[in-house]
């Protein structure tokens, strides 16, 4: 794995961007026209690593990547990822292998510069192994499609060791990496990164800001960062940390505004790892924020997918959340109220089939927060 290693880790940019959170238009279409922008503040700070999937919006992701990205700039001026997935919505071998060509045709290119089975847990792996996948895309990798294959992974480290033991011709990996959940049970983000290492496997990072909740943390974690001062966004200390662990060949922030942007390239356009000073702040965050009681959802939305109520679940953790973290309640039940009018269901109508939990790449109790919400929010 030497050949990877030094093959990403030199030529990789330490923040990547995550094309799975885009800014939206009224109508619910991604508004290209912000993107281009984004994209070209991205990419004229000398960062180019994208970062999308077959399943992201329903497709309109990869198509997003094509209009404000591939039509826009030369080929060899960015690198792109994708994944195949082969869980969600319950696909056949053949149509999974078919997102391949699906998502090319999307985004108007002939070749991938990285190519992942997406989001490998310990639910799903024998999906991924009955479909012949592992064999399938290092075959794509030796027909020149992709430069490069790997894995994003939502499991623990004796699950990842196996697969890395089995396939040892494994580029890369990604897994969730971020302050509040190195030593979560449901993520254990240092053990998966020790396995990473012991392997030589370098990884992308996913969910470093925690899908977004770590860009406004708890009042008291705020005040652990507002002390130290410095001038750095506080997704800026969550982005930071991230890419400073051994290993990591880029850090993949879900930016939705220009703003944000401009915010992430301000810090990681010259990178500098946390200093020995900061990294004794950050600490002390994660002890404050271990003390708060929250729902930690990444708002990925794999829950939603297949739930036969269509139960806007992790808007309604948003709005749980607004009570819990910010001592909110009265915001977090106009939340709650505004979310289920608009999408005719609450959280009080969940059948409590599991297909959510099942999903969930966190192992979040889904169930029963939707009753503590129908309970307190209602």
């Amino acid at each position: 794995m030497a050949y990877a290693a030094d093959y990403l880790g030199h030529d990789t940019p330490k923040l990547g961007f995550g094309l799975m959170r885009l800014p939206k238009l009224d109508d619910g279409s991604i508004d290209i026209p912000q993107v281009s922008q984004m994209v070209d503040i991205f990419l004229d700070a000398g960062l180019t690593y994208f970062d999308t999937a077959f399943v992201y919006d329903d497709g309109a992701s990869e198509e997003a990547a094509r209009k404000a990205l591939v039509e826009r700039h030369p080929r060899d001026s960015y690198t792109i990822t994708t994944k195949a997935n082969a869980w969600l919505g319950n696909p056949t071998a053949e149509q999974v292998k078919d997102q391949l060509r699906i998502s090319m045709e999307r985004m108007g290119i002939d070749y991938l510069d990285y190519y992942l089975l997406h989001a490998v847990q310990d639910n799903n792996q024998q999906v991924y192994d009955d479909y012949g996948l592992w064999d399938w895309i290092r075959a794509q990798k030796e027909a020149g499609i992709i430069r490069r294959w790997g894995f994003s992974f939502h499991a623990g480290p004796q699950r990842l060791e196996s697969l890395l033991a089995k396939y040892p011709d494994i580029d890369f990996i990604q897994l969730q990496v971020n302050y509040a959940d190195m030593d979560d049970p449901s993520v254990q983000a240092r053990a998966n990164m020790e396995v990473a290492a012991k392997y030589g496997v370098p990884f992308t990072v996913m969910e470093p800001v925690k899908g977004g909740t770590l860009a406004n943390p708890p009042r008291a974690v705020r005040e652990v960062f507002d002390e130290a001062g410095g001038g750095l966004s506080y997704a800026g200390w969550a982005i930071r940390y991230a890419a400073s662990m051994p290993g990591v060949l880029t850090v993949l922030s879900g930016m939705s505004n220009i703003a944000q942007v401009q915010d992430n390239v301000s810090y990681m356009r010259d990178f500098k790892p946390l200093t020995a000073e900061e990294q004794a702040v950050v600490a002390r965050a994660q002890e404050a924020l271990a003390n708060v009681d929250q729902i930690k959802c990444t708002d990925c939305h794999y829950c939603t997918g297949g739930c036969p109520m269509n139960i806007p679940i992790p808007d309604f953790f948003k709005a749980m959340n607004r009570k819990l973290i910010f001592e909110d309640e009265v915001d977090a039940k106009r939340r709650y109220h505004r979310t289920a009018k608009n999408a005719g269901v609450g959280a009080g109508d969940c059948i409590q089939c599991g297909q959510c939990e099942a999903a969930c790449p966190q192992g979040l109790p889904i169930i029963s927060y939707l009753e503590r919400i129908d309970a307190e929010l209602a």
